[in-house]
């Protein structure tokens, strides 16, 4: 028996003694350090265009982040000399910046969006997500149960996913088996070409990429099994006191016993000492964005579902704007937001 067959047997069994994912106690200071909470100052500032100087329309959405129950978000702010609003995405809670101008459109656009942001670690109730309950099979979970353009519920992985067995435990304990696996045959690396699109299968056959490959293949392999999992993006807070952010971060949730259970597996991937942690855990630092694959932009988006957004997009004309064309940067500061509120 190979060694991930007999980890996955463990398991299955409810046995974690003994594996290499157990944190030693040389490791219990780093396993301790994840933030609880963050204050921050964030600003996201974009450069849309140069345009064609024929062309007669443009309209763009900007993601902006979400407030929930793991984060509030305060002095939101919009600056532009655009025509703006801000709009609900009625299936997922995502909320946008709406922007449009007609001709003549001016060389370029600029946006900064500034906000402040009180971030709380997410941790699963596990009592509740341990019960055997019945899975959702439809209805308002059907999004989250079927699949997407990049990330199939048949074919390979389905063969895959079953392949790892046990598909009579609890959706708990199945989603630790996934979660398992994608961390023990996954490997960041971001090498090449194929990475960062969330392509389950290219993560399933390559066995590497970035968070959002990571996180398609672990949604991928848990759908497989009428598991629901959802898929967030966002961006990281690095150290404390502020500094420019490089790019997105994202992570995932599945649903058992009632709960949603969140899972960083790219960084469980990368923190060797926080793998038991980041498998019901989220740390505070992260601001989610928006939730949600193939994306179909109110109002009036002409092109195909956007695979995930968390930079504009853009469409001039009715047909997206290249990439090129979109300039972005990303920063955060500490912000005392005890003191603010008072």
């Amino acid at each position: 028996m190979r060694d991930f067959e007999r980890k996955l047997l463990l398991l299955a069994m409810g046995t974690l003694a003994g594996l290499a994912v157990t944190v030693s106690p040389a490791s219990a200071a780093e396993a301790a350090a994840p933030d609880r909470e963050r204050d921050a100052h964030f600003e996201y500032h974009t450069v849309l265009g140069p345009f064609d100087p024929s062309a007669k329309s443009l309209e763009a959405w900007i993601p902006l982040p979400r407030d929930d129950a793991n984060q509030k978000v305060t002095g939101l702010s919009v600056d532009t000399p655009a025509e703006h609003e801000i709009v609900m995405q009625t299936s997922n809670g995502n909320r946008l910046v709406h922007l449009e101008a007609s001709a003549p459109l001016p060389a370029s656009i600029p946006v900064t969006i500034t906000f402040n942001v009180m971030r709380h670690e997410e941790a699963a109730d596990k009592t509740a997500a341990e019960r055997n309950l019945p899975e959702p099979k439809g209805g308002s979970f059907a999004a989250v149960l079927g699949p997407d353009r990049l990330v199939p519920v048949t074919g390979r992985i389905e063969q895959v996913s079953s392949d790892l067995g046990d598909n009579g435990a609890s959706a708990y304990q199945q989603a630790r088996i996934i979660y398992e696996y994608v961390t023990e045959v996954m490997k960041y690396d971001k090498s090449g070409t194929g990475w960062g699109r969330g392509d389950a299968l290219y993560a399933c056959d390559v066995r590497r990429g970035n968070c959002t490959d990571f996180h398609s293949l672990f949604i991928a392999l848990a759908r497989a099994r009428g598991i629901p999992a959802r898929f967030t993006i966002g961006f990281p807070l690095g150290k404390h006191g502020g500094d420019q952010i490089p790019g997105y971060h994202c992570w995932a949730e599945f649903y058992a016993g009632g709960v949603w259970v969140p899972v960083d597996a790219s960084e469980a991937w990368k923190h060797p000492a926080l793998h038991n942690y980041y498998f019901g855990h989220l740390d505070a630092d992260r601001v989610a964005f928006t939730m949600g694959r193939d994306l179909e932009l109110k109002p009036h988006q002409h092109g195909e579902p956007i695979n995930f957004l968390i930079y504009p997009y853009v469409e001039v004309d009715g047909a997206p704007l290249a990439k090129s064309a979109v300039k972005t940067s990303f920063s955060y500061s500490d912000f005392d937001g005890a003191s603010a509120s008072h």
